[in-house]
């Protein structure tokens, strides 16, 4: 019995002469009287292997019917092509459908829209385009674990249900079991003791809380897992589901956070463009004309380093107009970090020291009072990519910022514990997955990097 071989491996290690029996689907059919032409691909690469289909075949007329889509298992000999752009073709000897597909199936030969694409997200995946983001999406995911590994990196899986709300932003999905019809109310406000957790929980919007307690005990940990906001937002850069990376690391500092960081990136840019090659080039060609150049660039760059307070500064000066206000104490817009690391620095930049207003509550305060340990890493093209800080490790100054901010400091009493007993200067970052592959693909919508979008009234699947 011959064994199945991947196409991949056929159009790259396949040797002329050699009986082959290769498995996938129908991407194209040319017929002519001499002879058929298929295009097939198991989605192994972005080629497809040709197969060459001449009338001696047994079912020949039958075989000229097959509908793009359709599955087969084919028999040949691999031959040199006299085509250009392909070095092998497969002579076929045998061919098996093995599920056919009528002129119903949506993806015929032209060029589909993203939005029409995303309609169908259960077969988009057939598309050369979406077939070269998955490809690089799970190649990019194995690379993130290698990369920790490689330093010690414990992986911890922090929850999906929570009671807590990291951000403090109350953009929570609730989970519950209580009847919606007719909840319990106590005061006007619904009863969650008689829930199934016997508190009010939710997805979880990151998993740094739980990781900084494993960095109490491990030292570094990573976590790699879904997240979820239920913020009504319609951008291409939100969902409403998606996977964060969040590293944390103890006896660290902003410093030590941004080296990290910056070897992380460089690492995964140099990864796509080595062991993606062909899927990269596509990108290249079809989708974003200067994406490798740019990504070479990133990979290859010294990342520069600047205070907000410069930043700011520098942002005032700039003989453009900016849509939003340039002052200190305001957020940069994204228009602010592009400027910042395509026209004032022409590479990466971490921005450092931000105000406290600004920031999150667990931030580590400097010693200037106005502003606190934290760091957002800007790329040309996308702006912000990562997001990072000091944690706050000093008792005292967590209990008071987390007043200020109006999170009573008992509902999180087990993080507040790791400041009590053996508290170390700690720091990690967040980088958001799909932000990533959009940035390595060229792609512009989150919708087109993640399987299956979850966004406002978009549950599908």
């Amino acid at each position: 019995m011959t064994l199945r071989t991947k196409v991949k491996e056929a159009l790259s290690q396949g040797r002329p002469g050699s009986t082959i029996l290769v498995k996938g689907w129908v991407r194209t059919i040319r017929n002519s009287k001499e002879v058929t032409f298929i295009s097939l691909n198991d989605g192994s690469c972005l080629s497809g292997i040709q197969v060459v289909v001449e009338p001696d075949l047994a079912d020949y007329h039958e075989i000229t019917g097959i509908g793009t889509g359709s599955a087969l298992a084919v028999t040949g000999v691999l031959q040199e092509s006299p085509a250009a752009g392909q070095a092998l073709e497969l002579k076929a000897s045998a061919i098996e459908v093995v599920g056919g597909a009528d002129q119903d199936y949506p993806m015929q030969k032209k060029r589909h829209t993203f939005e029409y694409l995303r309609t169908i997200a259960h077969l988009r995946l057939r598309s050369n385009t979406f077939g070269a983001v998955f490809r690089v999406r799970s190649a990019l995911a194995q690379e993130v674990h290698r990369f920790f590994a490689e330093r010690g990196f414990l992986y911890v899986h922090t929850p999906i249900i929570t009671s807590n709300d990291c951000e403090g932003a109350g953009e929570l999905f609730r989970v519950t079991t209580l009847d919606l019809a007719h909840p319990p109310l106590e005061n006007g406000v619904v009863d969650f003791s008689g829930d199934f957790f016997g508190r009010a929980t939710g997805l979880t919007v990151s998993g740094q809380l739980e990781g900084e307690l494993f960095a109490q005990a491990f030292s570094d940990i990573y976590t790699f897992g879904p997240t979820f906001r239920a913020e009504n937002s319609n951008t291409a850069r939100h969902a409403a589901e998606f996977w964060m990376i969040e590293p944390e690391m103890a006896f660290a500092d902003l410093s030590d956070d941004a080296d990290l960081a910056e070897a992380f990136l460089k690492r995964l840019c140099r990864f796509a463009l080595d062991n993606c090659e062909e899927d990269m080039r596509f990108f290249n060609a079809q989708i974003d004309k200067g994406l490798i150049e740019r990504i070479e660039g990133v990979a290859e760059a010294s990342f520069a380093r600047m205070d907000y307070g410069e930043a700011i500064e520098r942002l005032k000066k700039a003989p453009v107009s900016f849509q939003f206000p340039v002052e200190w104490g305001l957020d940069l817009q994204s228009e602010h970090e592009r400027y910042l690391t395509e026209q004032v620095v022409g590479g990466p930049v971490f921005i450092m020291n931000y105000p406290k207003e600004i920031k999150a509550f667990y931030m580590r305060q400097n010693d200037d009072g106005k502003t606190v340990a934290a760091m957002d890493l800007l790329v040309p093209k996308v702006g912000e990519i990562i997001g990072g800080s000091q944690r706050e490790e000093r008792l005292e100054l967590l209990e008071q910022r987390m007043l200020e901010t109006g999170i009573e400091p008992e509902s999180l009493s087990w993080y507040l514990d790791t400041r009590r007993w053996g508290s170390t200067p700690h720091a990690g970052f967040g980088l958001g997955f799909e932000r990533l592959i959009m940035y390595l693909t060229g792609m512009e919508n989150i919708r087109d990097v993640i399987p299956f979008p979850r966004t406002p009234r978009h549950a599908e699947f």
